[in-house]
Parts: C-alpha cells; structure tokens; sequence
C-alpha cells in the first residue's frame, strides 16, 4: 500500500521536517493528552546513584558491589564515572555523530530502511512501521560486535565517522564486559559471565531536534530497553527521564559520565531482582539533544532464563524463556508501550 504524501513525508523524519521550515508542531506527533510530558513529573532533577568505576577495581571493591547492588534494585540506573573512556573518543563520537545529521537529506536517506534486522539503519519515530502518533527524534542504528563484520557497512560520511565509531563501539563493549562482570559479582552469580561476554552491541545514535511545542510531544515514549545493558553517553541537554516512585524525574547529566541501565533480558536473567525501568525522552524548544545509547544484548536466538542460582522455595521462578528474536517479532507486530512485552514474559 502506497503512503499518502504527508505521511511519507514524516517517515523522512523530525530533521528534514525543521529544514523545511516549522513553527508548530505537526498533527501527527501530538499525543493525547494523558501521555503529554507535563503529566506526573516531579518538577526536580534525580541524582542517581554514583558508581565511581576506578574504586571497582581497589580495596573498596566490596562497598561499592554493595552501592551497585542497591542501585539495580532500586533504580535500574546508575551514572558511572571515571571509567577510563578517554575525554577525545567520546567528544569525537558526539561531533561525529552531529556532523551526520547536519548531513543533507539525500546522504542519510540511502541509509532509511524498514528492515529491524538491518545492521546499518537511519529512520524516525520509536517504531515508525506502527506508531500511530510519530516521536520527535530521528535515529541512526549501527550493528556493532563483532566489529569487522559491520564496519564496512557503516556511512563512509562523515570521512571520520567509520574510524571515530570504531573506537568507540570498541571501548564501551570493553567497559560494557567491565561492567558486567561487576553487577554478575553484585548479585553472587560469577559462573555466568562468559555467556554475556559473546551477545550482541547495537549503537543507537539519537538526535532530538529543538521543537517549537515540546509540551505536546515525546522524543522517545515510555518504554524499557530490551537488552542486558545500556551504556548512555549524552551531551549536556537534559532529556532523559525515568519512572521513579510513581513520577517523571529528569535524569541530570554528569559531564564525562555514562548512565547505565539494567535491560529486560537482566531482569529475566536476576529473577526479577534487578530492575529494568520504565523511561523515555523529553524535547526542549531551546536546544537540539544528542545521545548514544550503547546496547548490549545476548546473541539474537540465545534464549535468556532466569538463574538458577537465583530461584528457590522463598524465591520461585518469575519468568519464561525468552530470545531477542521473540522481541523482535512483537515489536514488529504491536503497539510497544511501557514494558508491555517483559509484562508478557510473566508466569506469575
């Protein structure tokens, strides 16, 4: 079936929308009222938990596995610092990857697909095949590990962005198996880890362009991310909020920072112990927002079940096996909204 000319005009996105001139936001991105962004928002800014990535590895190992422990069970989130990243491969990645949205029209759109399984895809919206009202964000989605069997299908424009996004996707699956191997620790499962160090890194490249009416609409609707863990890399916009006690609360960045956070497949994974939390991204009418989402996830038909290291009589079995190939085919096919496919992975 054939889309209609406005609505092909929106499947190029919130970009190409602004270039050709915008004053008010369009129909097909308002949201009813009871989804808008000034519902249930607590008016301040959440200091997440603090992980200071070099302590991890010193005497104080212990205190902060106990810290980590806590915030994955209460939060979902954490902000980690100092976590050897360098200062220059993540400023390249951030101007690497504004200078690809400042590219004209014609050179992102050879990369729009529809295919989800795709391991290079530059689209709109959060799902723009279904969403019946349209996000304000336009994203660039980069298949990542192992790195040489993508690289060569990424943009060759910018001329640096291949080498600049090499690194980087390098670096965060090096910290991401760091990571990981701490919060296995925090949770007394250490037999595991190998199982997580050979799944998958997707790069989500998020730009969220200024929008003249940013109290109608959403950059990013309220969902949790699929995976095992999120590594968030953000420039200092604010955006991101999270569902905590009931609210919204806007997630303050820390320069040279990354926000991570627990995925479906580790709540599966821990039995229901650790938290992957509802969250989503806000617009401004000031400022465009960057971020890059590092997503790691178990290899697409490696079923994730919960530990049974984790499950006994006081603590019974909460979940059902599932693959990144079920989610994918619910995406595919339903309106996601707010964890509604962890939901379905229930037995209780």
């Amino acid at each position: 079936m054939s889309l209609q000319p406005q609505q092909h005009m929106y499947q190029k996105g919130v970009k190409h929308l602004c270039e050709n001139g915008l004053t008010q936001v369009p129909n097909k991105y308002i949201l009813p009222k009871p989804e808008r962004p000034g519902i249930f928002v607590d008016d301040g800014c959440i200091n997440l938990p603090v992980i200071d990535f070099t302590q991890l590895q010193g005497a104080d190992r212990l205190r902060v596995l106990a810290s980590l422990s806590k915030a994955c069970q209460e939060f979902g989130f954490f902000q980690l610092i100092n976590h050897g990243i360098g200062d220059e491969v993540t400023r390249k990645m951030i101007d690497v990857s504004k200078e690809f949205f400042e590219l004209p029209f014609e050179d992102r759109q050879r990369y729009m697909s529809s295919d989800l399984h795709a391991p290079v895809r530059y689209g709109t919206s959060f799902n723009q095949n279904n969403d019946k009202v349209f996000c304000w964000r336009d994203f660039l989605k980069l298949s990542c590990h192992p790195l040489q069997d993508y690289s060569s299908f990424w943009p060759s424009s910018p001329l640096d962005l291949r080498e600049a996004m090499g690194e980087y996707s390098k670096k965060t699956q090096n910290l991401y198996e760091r990571v990981m191997e701490a919060i296995l620790e925090s949770l007394g499962v250490t037999n595991e880890t190998a199982i997580f160090e050979q799944g998958n890194q997707l790069m989500m490249v998020n730009w969220y362009p200024a929008c003249p009416q940013p109290q109608l609409t959403l950059g990013l609707p309220p969902h949790s991310d699929y995976g095992l863990l999120t590594l968030l890399l953000q420039d200092q916009v604010e955006g991101l909020q999270i569902q905590h006690n009931g609210k919204w609360v806007t997630v303050k960045p820390i320069p040279n920072s990354f926000v991570v956070n627990i995925g479906d497949q580790f709540e599966i994974f821990s039995n229901g112990r650790y938290k992957s939390v509802v969250h989503r991204a806000t617009v401004n009418s000031m400022k465009s927002r960057l971020s890059v989402a590092s997503l790691h996830s178990l290899n697409a038909y490696h079923n994730v079940t919960p530990s049974p290291i984790l499950i006994d009589d006081l603590n019974p079995r909460l979940y059902r096996d599932t693959s990144y190939a079920d989610f994918l085919d619910f995406l595919s096919s339903s309106d996601f909204k707010c964890k509604r496919f962890l939901e379905s992975r229930k037995l209780h």
